[in-house]
């Protein structure tokens, strides 16, 4: 679903009405359990994207260092809402562990890609698990983690 705005707020406005609720539990879980650094930003038109910024991490996102490096991203596409966190792609300990602890905060199996999480029905969403996923990772393990796994050498 492309979202055309200017700010988180304005996506969220598009967003259909049967989703926008979860959305918006989404966001806030994010932002209540925020990483120290992380900021708000947007990268992508679809998405509400949380980001190193430029002024923590100077080298930026190596598809193009003009932009911060990207950390945890949600949208809400045309079947489903989407959860990014690219720890979880980068550090198998970390899928692991959420693997392991889905089951514990929903009744369904996580559909799942690399970084992505997706929930077709908004009742699925496992958001105290998602709070404890955000808090998993520092800003700082993240950087590391992208200069050692992500970054091109």
């Amino acid at each position: 679903m492309k979202i055309n705005a200017n700010s988180p707020e304005d996506k969220i406005k598009q967003i259909p009405e049967d989703r926008k609720g979860a959305f918006i539990q989404l966001r806030n879980t994010i932002l209540d359990k925020f990483q120290k650094g992380m900021k708000n930003h947007e990268l992508w038109q679809d998405r509400v994207c949380y980001v190193v910024p430029l002024k923590i991490y100077p080298s930026g996102y190596h598809c193009d260092p003009t932009l911060p490096l990207p950390f945890i991203n949600i949208a809400s596409q045309k079947n489903f809402i989407a959860f990014y966190h690219s720890g979880l792609y980068s550090q198998p300990e970390l899928y692991a562990w959420f693997v392991w602890e889905f089951p514990k905060y929903s009744s369904k199996k996580p559909d799942m890609g690399k970084s992505c999480v997706r929930f077709k029905k908004t009742s699925d969403i496992p958001f105290r698990l998602i709070g404890k996923l955000v808090q998993k990772m520092s800003v700082s393990d993240w950087i590391q983690l992208y200069e050692e796994k992500v970054k091109p050498k």
